[in-house]
């Protein structure tokens, strides 16, 4: 991205928050539209696929507190016209020293070796010089979507994932020639960037029009990647999920991304995961949940209860006399996997299970009980209460 675009482009508007938003509501707002506009979703829609591109990219930077800070900064130094003139200042240049802002010799023309650098080479990984470009090129982050069981993001899965990206070339080497053998752009001469004056004494960087920002020009394009020494590649590769994902969380897995440039690092892979329902167990951050009846004898009189783990054998509770509906026991260490590998707890609801049939004997059982304890009256309390209120 050029510096132009890193000043003109709104990322706010891009994901449509305000400029105070949460992180919350940033990483709600990209989840909706990443699925709204995945390519996997609007397969052969070309503008479908360049917004989820600027989607992605604005997430990069809104999503990560230090970039976000770091572009705020750079939008309100130069997003309103900041650092123009002012009056008595003559011939377009200051009448300041710009050498702490620039981390310079006042009035030194190119990139920003320091100060306003730091800010843009922490945005888009590479420095301000005007040589960075001959560097090797850091691959495209990629986004793919991932659905697992209960059981599978509980207790961690391997799942297949096939993902198109670019990567270089494979008929020209990722040269871009057909011959393989590009010549250096003489506009750039393989900076792969031109420096654009804006007025003030500085001068700011672009992408140059002529190698697209390679460096590079090829004598004879190659017929598949026309001359760019990139291709569109697909590859299916074996991801690791680690135990204790929830739903939606989104997993970086570094150097799994599109492959690098010029020797450069390939990008990161970011897997978005949705996680099924479990037909018993429910789920409270690292605790799981369930629910198990007990008879009214068992709630009343106390005693012990076979409750199921997930994944492993049961364990057995010990109900008190007189356990209330609604009560919730703690299962220590049978839940989810936590990030430093221990286990949260199963926490377990307690549901008086009425029969809906009775035998003579139980009935004739009930009936005695209902006499013994007929002088009771459990909903005295509340109707006192409702009188003083």
């Amino acid at each position: 991205m050029s510096t132009k675009d890193f000043i003109e482009k709104d990322y706010y508007k891009v994901l449509g928050v305000p400029k105070d938003a949460t992180e919350a509501e940033i990483k709600k707002a990209y989840r909706k539209l990443a699925r709204e506009y995945h390519p996997d979703a609007n397969k052969g829609n070309a503008k479908a696929e360049e917004r989820f591109k600027e989607i992605s990219e604005a997430h990069d930077v809104l999503g990560d507190p230090k970039k976000r800070k770091e572009y705020d900064e750079a939008r309100a130094l130069f997003g309103n016209g900041g650092f123009r003139p002012g009056p008595g200042a003559g011939g377009g240049t200051f009448n300041f020293d710009l050498s702490d802002l620039f981390g310079g010799p006042a009035g030194q023309a190119g990139g920003f070796g320091g100060g306003l650098g730091d800010v843009f080479g922490g945005l888009f990984g590479r420095g301000g010089g005007a040589g960075t470009r001959t560097q090797p090129r850091r691959g495209q982050d990629i986004e793919s979507e991932v659905t697992l069981s209960f059981t599978e993001a509980i207790e961690g899965a391997t799942v297949p994932l096939r993902m198109s990206s670019q990567a270089p070339c494979k008929a020209c080497s990722g040269t871009g020639d057909k011959n393989g053998t590009p010549r250096v752009c003489p506009t750039c001469v393989g900076t792969g960037q031109v420096a654009r004056g804006s007025g003030g004494g500085f001068s700011l960087t672009d992408p140059c029009p002529d190698c697209k920002g390679r460096g590079l020009i090829a004598e004879t394009p190659c017929d598949v990647c026309k001359g760019s020494g990139r291709a569109k590649s697909s590859r299916t590769m074996q991801v690791r999920i680690p135990a204790g994902v929830s739903d939606g969380q989104r997993i970086r897995l570094r150097g799994k991304g599109a492959p690098g440039e010029r020797g450069g690092p390939a990008g990161d892979l970011y897997v978005v995961v949705h996680v099924g329902k479990h037909p018993v167990f429910g789920r409270k951050g690292d605790n799981l949940t369930v629910t198990v009846p007990v008879t009214f004898a068992e709630a009343a009189l106390g005693g012990e209860v076979r409750v199921p783990t997930l994944g492993g054998p049961p364990v057995t509770l010990k109900l008190p006399p007189g356990t209330p509906n609604g009560r919730t026991m703690r299962a220590r260490g049978k839940g989810a996997v936590r990030k430093d590998g221990t286990r949260g707890d199963l926490l377990v609801t307690v549901e008086v299970s009425v029969p809906k049939n009775l035998s003579g004997k139980a009935r004739e059982a009930l009936e005695a009980y209902r006499e013994a304890t007929a002088g009771e009256d459990p909903r005295a309390e509340l109707f006192q209460a409702a009188k003083g209120a």
